[in-house]
């Protein structure tokens, strides 16, 4: 190190100190100014995602002509030249395989819904569903890789990355970003989420999202070791910021000061994480509304509950990852019982922050990377294949127009007719109810602005905006 000897004292500090922080971010410093393009319609924003492809067909887009069409062959002229996956390009035949379950009409709004979501049933007059979503991608990687980061290419920043590095932080004792993981009942773990897919990139590394675990170690490397008190942690943590801050007046390395507030923020975080992460105060009416599975920690219920806590303590953004959603077979047993896992929990969440008056200004968000098939993959009723072309999302709150649909598709929900919404086109929109210019948000890297919506034309979704 120039200009500064390095006894074996101030080492063994700083290591010390280092596992404190080892693969925790660093957020911004409260003093960043936000960037506010537009007047923010919300102040957060929680992201429901339903890893593996929720099946339109069977849960919002309501087509009452495929049941009697059940078991003939799709038409050639509505499956067209479309790319499929390995998985069902060598069948003779491609099966029409109706809902598995009937839909009724719900609220004032008079909404269709599958019987599968009787408790999403109850909140549509809140929600605005996107019918016509649609995505390039085909498998389940580069899908997820591209509605949460704009790109099929690998190592580009998470949405929830650029809202932290375009808006900062809200509460300065927790991360501006947070992730949480569950899996479906019944179900080996499917397609794996990455780590990247909330990683920052080349933006700087304090805007990267961080994974809140089950179990009494919300976060890695976040508790003292044996036989340091938190006087001796602090003690190091001034050492150490005095090293770093020498460091950084020699190399002018931006990532050097970065490191000092992250392990200011590591230090607070250990009051706050574990006061976040601790359900016991909540009150038995909260478990019997998000449902049976809440008590249970790192379900998809148990993370809802986690996440209406983060929103009321001001983190600007929550992304909730639920895998199971890939039902290639089994079709009615499967889709039942991730229904099941997520229907009451998602619609309670809703519930709770209405009831909270938080819903107004936190968009809520619910989908996966695309939808399914309208034709069987393998035997009739076995499972429905990946489908790009169109799939259905919601949306709620906070900039959201309540109890409407956008977008519609042929009477097979295989093409969108209208009202088409590219994935892009759904993050600009994100964007923009939290007062972000999707175009104006950038950061310069390898001669390029970069922007998390690329350079092709996208824009937010305007009819479905109040």
């Amino acid at each position: 190190m120039v200009g500064h000897r390095l006894t074996r004292r101030t080492w063994l500090k700083m290591a010390g100190a280092a596992g404190l922080s080892a693969g925790l971010p660093v957020w911004p410093a409260p003093s960043e100014p936000p960037v506010r393009h537009l007047a923010p319609r919300a102040r957060r924003v929680v992201y429901l995602f339903q890893s593996g492809g929720p099946s339109q067909v069977d849960l919002f887009d309501y087509k009452p002509g495929l049941a009697k069409l059940h078991g003939t062959d799709l038409p050639a002229s509505v499956k067209g030249t479309q790319r499929v996956t390995g998985m069902t390009a060598g069948q003779s035949r491609f099966l029409v395989n109706a809902p598995i379950r009937p839909f009724h009409q719900h609220g004032d709004s008079g909404r269709w819904v599958s019987d599968l979501l009787p408790h999403t049933a109850e909140i549509v007059d809140d929600l605005c569903v996107l019918k016509a979503v649609h995505t390039e991608a085909i498998n389940h990687d580069p899908g997820i890789t591209l509605i949460n980061t704009g790109t099929q290419q690998v190592g580009k920043p998470a949405l929830g990355a650029w809202l932290s590095y375009g808006l900062g932080t809200n509460n300065t004792d927790l991360p501006a970003y947070v992730v949480l993981i569950s899996q479906g009942t019944g179900k080996k773990p499917g397609q794996p989420i990455f780590a990247r897919l909330w990683g920052s990139g080349f933006l700087p590394s304090e805007h990267q999202g961080v994974r809140l675990r089950p179990g009494g170690n919300p976060v890695a490397y976040l508790s003292d070791p044996p036989g340091i008190d938190r006087v001796t942690r602090r003690g190091m943590l001034d050492d150490l910021a005095e090293l770093n801050a020498r460091r950084a007046r020699i190399t002018g390395d931006a990532e050097t000061r970065a490191r000092i507030a992250q392990y200011e923020l590591a230090y607070r975080m250990q009051r706050s994480i574990p006061d976040l992460a601790d359900l016991s105060d909540e009150p038995d009416h909260v478990f019997d509304l998000y449902g049976p599975d809440a008590r249970k920690p790192g379900t998809y219920a148990a993370n809802c509950v986690l996440a209406r806590r983060m929103l009321e303590r001001d983190v600007r953004c929550v992304q909730l990852f639920h895998r199971g959603w890939d039902q290639h077979k089994a079709l009615r047993r499967n889709l039942a019982n991730q229904c099941r896992d997520t229907d009451q929990a998602s619609a309670a969440l809703v519930i709770d922050l209405k009831r909270r008056g938080l819903l107004d200004d936190t968009l809520v968000v619910w989908g996966g990377e695309f939808g399914r098939t309208v034709y069987s993959q393998g035997g009739l009723d076995s499972g429905r294949d990946h489908h790009g072309r169109c799939f259905s999302m919601w949306m709620c709150g906070g900039g959201i127009k309540p109890g409407i649909e956008h977008g519609t598709t042929d009477p097979f929900s295989y093409n969108i007719v209208s009202g088409g919404v590219h994935v892009n086109d759904l993050s600009a929109t994100i964007l923009h109810c939290l007062g972000v210019d999707h175009e104006r948000l950038t950061f310069p890297f390898q001669g390029l602005d970069q922007r998390l919506t690329g350079v092709e034309p996208h824009g937010p979704v305007y009819p479905v905006l109040t």
